[in-house]
Formats: C-alpha cells, structure tokens, sequence
C-alpha cells in the first residue's frame, strides 16, 4: 500500500513536510510504528486531524497495524466528536511524532487486510440525520490511486503541493497516502493560501474551487504557478471564470475530477488530454458509469460500479443498500451528462437540494437543521446552499425564531458542530413552506436567488 516505505524510492530528509516540519520516510515509519504499537488489537482509534506530521503518522500507524483509523475534524462541536466515537467505537488517542519505535533493518510492510477490513472510518453528512461512517477498505484505496497516478501521470519526480483538511478524502487519501503510495514528494502548506501555494515551488497541486478562486484572485500568486506540471481542482465544481482566470495566468488548464466519500475518486480529466471548463473527464480504469435518466432526457442520476467502492456504512445495512440499485449500481445522487462522442461527463447539479457543497465540503442540510432546532428559541429551520462566487455554496439557514439574533444562532451552530457547517447567513420567516405531507417545500425559499440552484 505504502510503497514509499518499503524503501522503493530511497529516502531523503524533507520527504514528508507539513505546515513547516519536516521529515524522511524512515522518520515517519517510526513514529507510524510508534502509533501502531499503541493501537495494536484495537477495533478502531481516533486522532484529531489536524495539518500536522502527527496525523500523517496516524493513518500510517493504523494501516501498519490493521486498525481502521477515524479522522476527527478539529473544529467539530462536542456533539459531533461525541457522535464519531460513540458511532465508530473508536478509542482517541494523542500522537507523539518525536516517540518513535526502532525502525527494522528491512522496511515494515503493511498488515494485509482482507478485502471486508477497513482501513479508513470517514464520516460524512447525509441529507438527514448524524453523519455516517463510511468504510473503506485498503484494496479501494490502492486502486484509487494507482488509477489516479496512472490519468495524471503522477510519479516520484512530482512534488504535490496542497493545503487540504486532512479528515477527507482529498486531502487524507489522495493528499497524503497518494504521495506515500507513489513516491512523490509532498508539501502541505497548512494553511491553502495563495501565497503559501505561490511559494511551494511544486509540480503538482491539488486544491478545491475555493482555493483556486483565492489564487486567481491574486495574479502574481498564480503567475508563480506557472512552472508547475498539472493543476487538479475536486470536491465541487469549478467555476467557468476560475478555470479561465487560471489558464490566463498559469498556462496551464486545471483538471477536474469527480468523486464522493463512498466511492473515491471515479472519473478524471487527464494530464496531457483535452480539459474542458464544466467537464471532470471520463471514468478511470475499472470503473463503469451510467445515466438513469427518463426516456428522451440528456441528464440524470450518474451511478456507478468499480474497485474504489466503499464496503458499506458503519452499522447501517439498510442504507447500504438503499445507496444501491437493485443491479448493484452505487447511486450517486448527482444528476449528470455524458457527452455521446467523447464519453467526458458533467455534473449537473445534485439530485436533491439538501446536498450543500461549500468550500470543497460536502455539508448535510439535516445535520444543521438538527443544531439550530436545538436552540430553545427556534420554532422551525430549513437550510439550503445559495450560490457563491467564492465557496461555491453559501450556507443560509432560513428560521422561524424569536429573541434571538442571526449570529448568535451562527454561533451556536459553530459550538456543536464543524466550524464550517456554520450558516454564513441567517434569514428570518413568518413560516417554512411546506406541501401537504409537511414536507418543507426549499425550492420556494430560493425563488428569488440567481442560477440553478440544483
């Protein structure tokens, strides 16, 4: 899994850097043994992921030692932490990158998994409810990104430059066991600002569409980009201006991809092909894609099949299946089009308008629903995703309430929850509209709000 560690690419002394800290391979693998020690036996364990080489050496650890690892986000409420541990079983642990165990005279191999082990617990909202955990086995993520080096041609001459959270899959998965598995050096700049991403000097870079658009927003920022080998975009759409701005200012087309927590990465643009503003490419090997769309009708719900698949949701076989067609297609919930000639798809938007994509997250309008109900002074709340044109979705949480101003129910959100599921804006009504089955009726909330609201 981990062929860095084996000793295939040799080692050098700033292989692994994050948020300014650095270290080689053989330093990462004793602190990893160190972690893996420690859980040995364990169902599960659980780090606050910070941008740190402490998490690196976490989800090391857990995959050396055969331990699922579960992220936690550092700016999750108590509930939600309370949530994921209680969820997951998983015991928190802290992690010492300077305690570190012998490093073996031969290069440790991972513990292989068996295909139903996972290796990963990602918790991920849904549109109602707690967030689930997602598992994920060790061959999905060894297929994901032996698929992903293949389409961007990724080797251990790149260095991957990105300041992604470290508690999904972009940033954990591709961002940190993507460099680990080719080779490539990595450079987490910690925090992803333009500036930070100018001064990385690296051939790769991963970002999402926040990102970009803040590196757009700064010419000389992105001039510096210039020398670099491919830039990859994910987690949301990239907007048209942003992709234009770049390619003005870099040289250089961003690719796109297209994925979720349940499935990886499944469909990419590929280094050196044809990129199109609004496209994220053709699936990768393996994976198979289709329509479900309604007789004569372009568009409809991408589903899916292929090794990068998760294995289920953590105690929730009846929503495991219900991600499935009765075929064994992974229903994606996103609406899309393929293009006859080519096969490049575009996603459209989502299936259902309680999906909000915000910054590169992937929020549940439920789980925010949930929160702001919990105030005492809150009757009634809907919340939605409005068009933004730097995180893509704005979250605007639309309450029937009294006594209360908008910010102290954006503070009381942020309390329980992640920081960024926090409204970015609060709208007072008479009344949620709702049908005759007292389901809230959202698309009436967004009436007067520009574009498609999907």
């Amino acid at each position: 899994m981990l062929t860095a560690l084996d000793g295939t690419y040799g080692d050098r002394a700033d292989a692994i850097g994050v948020a300014g800290r650095t270290a080689s391979y053989e330093q990462l693998l004793g602190a990893a043994s160190a972690v893996a020690a420690d859980i040995a036996g364990a169902p599960a364990f659980a780090v606050t992921a910070t941008a740190s080489l402490e998490t690196v050496a976490a989800v090391v650890g857990g995959l050396l030692a055969g331990v699922p690892f579960v992220p936690l986000p550092p700016d999750a409420g108590p509930a939600e932490r309370a949530h994921i541990l209680r969820d997951s079983g998983a015991t928190e642990i802290p992690v010492d990158f300077t305690r570190r165990a012998p490093t073996p005279a031969t290069p440790a191999t991972p513990t292989r998994q068996s295909a139903q082990d996972p290796a990963l617990i990602l918790y991920t909202s849904g549109t109602t409810g707690p967030p689930k955990g997602v598992l994920l086995t060790a061959d999905a993520l060894a297929a994901d990104l032996d698929a992903l080096a293949d389409a961007w041609q990724w080797t251990a001459e790149d260095t991957l430059v990105h300041g992604l959270p470290l508690f999904h899959v972009h940033g954990l998965v591709l961002g940190v066991l993507g460099a680990l598995r080719t080779g490539s050096r990595l450079v987490h700049t910690g925090r992803p600002t333009p500036q930070a991403y100018a001064a990385a000097g690296g051939s790769l870079y991963f970002g999402v569409p926040t990102v970009w658009s803040r590196i757009a927003a700064e010419p000389p920022s992105a001039i510096a980009l210039s020398g670099a080998r491919l830039l990859v975009s994910g987690s949301a759409a990239l907007p048209a201006p942003v992709f234009r701005d770049l390619e003005r200012l870099t040289g250089h087309r961003p690719v796109e991809r297209y994925g979720m927590t349940e499935t990886l990465i499944t469909v990419s643009g590929r280094a050196g092909g044809e990129v199109r503003p609004g496209t994220v490419g053709t699936p990768l090997p393996g994976v198979r894609t289709r329509i479900a769309a309604e007789p004569g009708a372009e568009i409809g719900e991408l589903q899916l099949t292929g090794p990068t698949l998760f294995s289920g949701y953590l105690g929730r076989p009846e929503a495991t299946a219900a991600a499935y067609t009765e075929d064994g297609w992974f229903r994606t919930g996103d609406i899309a089009a393929v293009d006859p000639d080519d096969g490049v798809h575009r996603i459209v938007g989502r299936a259902s308008i309680d999906m909000i994509k915000s910054g590169g997250y992937r929020i549940g309008a439920g789980e925010i629903e949930n929160a702001l109900l919990d105030h005492p002074k809150v009757s009634e709340a809907a919340v939605v995703g409005v068009p933004d044109a730097d995180l893509g979705q704005r979250i605007v949480a639309f309450v029937v309430a009294e006594g209360v101003t908008g910010a102290e129910l954006t503070e009381f959100v942020a309390t329980h929850l992640s920081v960024h599921k926090r409204p970015r804006e609060v709208r007072f009504i008479a009344a949620v509209p709702r049908n005759a089955m007292g389901k809230p009726q959202k698309k009436l909330l967004l009436a007067d709000e520009p574009g498609d609201q999907g």
